[in-house]
């Protein structure tokens, strides 16, 4: 695979996540923006005039009042996907669905069906669900502790992958001479038994062009980095620099290869935000003065979420942030932590872990220029093959589009045109095979052999 070319994602938050809690507030964002699908339909086509690979839609399936302002009020992915899917003709679509709260067959039959609908433009983010009050909403009692959503999410992904595989290429008839409308040597059951799914099949939907969709995986937990090695054509992650981002590649490539996959063939895509003016030093203000807007109530609230809801409102600001077990295991979760633990023998206070949160990771503010120069300077690092950037305040998506692209293209680093209209040809990878239709044609093969071994003998 080509590694000469940056891959772009565009992640479409509406009216804010964690990470934009004032967002709400510019003038430029609809206050229904979460849940106007015209909203994300105009974001999908800019992204795609820029010639970007992805729209990446994030999704929870539980909220407090105190949550993010898009979590509370936002479409189901797969749902605004399939408008999006109609307005658009080769920019990818990367829907968010978890493992731990949806079952195999119903994960593989949707994003069959949205793949369908796009003409092979879809794509599959794999969570096993962050907030252990998402139990309450599946009539279940309990979450289910890391080790086991994550032994549940490698045998959901291994069971979708089956049943993808459940029609091979030319399983239906082609015209209307054909002497029936399906070749039942072509379908294929699954009969899965495992630990957490027994699952019959087959799907009743037939491959798309790019034969699955593109599988995406965020984790740095060993858990998340093994099931990452395992299945992940796109590791999303949270880096805040290049040595952790570098450090993952490596560590997740070695693991790949363990597998027997080719560590080349995974891309690794970290999260970017950007602050755009003309000058440096006017990006830094106005990055500076976003960070320190907005309720601080918000800011703790946000917080609170990382430890399992605890509340914060009652501590002294300005005192050694307080001794509170984790609550919170996803990607970027643990890692900030780790650095807490740190912040805790340094004695920081709870506003510098405040300040803390805002850079949970990477984060540019500079001139077009600059940011094409570091985003360059990470895809040469090789700590990343492209960005996924969050779509925040409108006048930097116009910029990062109208300037720093078009900045990267004359560097040879953007591709000037898309060369597929499929996600995985656009992508770079390949178009995933048909196990079936391998066999079948060993098994034509040998019983040809044998035919003609019994006419030589005759």
């Amino acid at each position: 695979m080509a590694r000469d070319k940056l891959k772009f994602g565009a992640v479409l938050i509406g009216v804010g996540d964690a990470s934009g809690k004032e967002l709400w507030r510019d003038p430029a964002v609809p206050l229904d923006a979460s849940v106007d699908i015209d909203w994300y339909i105009r974001q999908a086509r800019e992204a795609e005039d820029a010639r970007f690979d992805f729209v990446f839609i994030v999704d929870s399936q539980y909220i407090t009042p105190d949550f993010p302002n898009h979590h509370l009020n936002r479409l189901e992915p797969l749902t605004l996907l399939s408008a999006v899917a109609t307005a658009t003709q080769r920019i990818g679509l990367v829907a968010t669905i978890s493992t731990t709260y949806s079952e195999p067959f119903d994960i593989a039959r949707r994003l069959a069906s949205l793949d369908l609908i796009s003409k092979g433009r879809a794509g599959w983010n794999i969570v096993t669900s962050q907030d252990p009050g998402t139990a309450g909403n599946f009539s279940r009692t309990g979450h289910g502790d890391y080790e086991t959503r994550y032994r549940r999410a490698s045998e959901a992904v291994e069971v979708v992958q089956g049943l993808w595989q459940s029609y091979e290429e030319g399983a239906f008839a082609q015209d209307k001479t054909a002497a029936r409308f399906l070749d039942p040597a072509r379908q294929h059951r699954l009969d899965h038994r495992g630990e957490f799914f027994s699952v019959s099949g087959p799907l009743n939907i037939q491959r798309s062009r790019q034969g699955q969709p593109p599988l995406v995986q965020a984790g740095t937990s060993p858990q998340g980095r093994e099931l990452s090695a395992q299945v992940a054509d796109i590791v999303f992650s949270f880096a805040r620099n290049q040595a952790e981002a570098l450090e993952l590649a490596t560590d997740v490539r070695a693991r790949a290869r363990r597998y027997g996959r080719a560590p080349e063939s995974l891309l690794f895509i970290p999260a970017l935000s950007v602050t755009i003016a003309d000058t440096d030093e006017a990006a830094r203000r106005k990055f500076e003065a976003r960070q320190t807007a907005g309720d601080l109530r918000a800011q703790l609230a946000s917080l609170s979420r990382q430890f399992a809801g605890h509340d914060f409102s009652g501590y002294d600001l300005d005192a050694p942030f307080p001794e509170i077990a984790s609550g919170g295991e996803a990607a970027g979760i643990r890692r900030f932590h780790e650095d807490l633990e740190a912040a805790r023998r340094e004695g920081r206070t709870l506003r510098q872990v405040l300040a803390d949160v805002g850079s949970a990771w990477l984060r540019l503010a500079g001139s077009p220029v600059t940011i094409a120069d570091e985003i360059e300077r990470w895809h040469a690092s090789g700590a990343a093959d492209g960005f996924n950037v969050f779509v925040q305040h409108p006048d930097d998506w116009a910029r990062f589009r109208a300037e720093v692209v078009p900045i990267l293209a004359a560097r040879g680093l953007f591709r000037d045109d898309y060369s597929a209209d499929t996600l995985r040809g656009n992508l770079g990878l390949e178009i995933a095979p048909s196990r079936h239709s391998a066999e079948h044609r060993t098994l034509e093969k040998g019983a040809a052999v044998d035919f003609a071994t019994q006419v030589i003998n005759s």
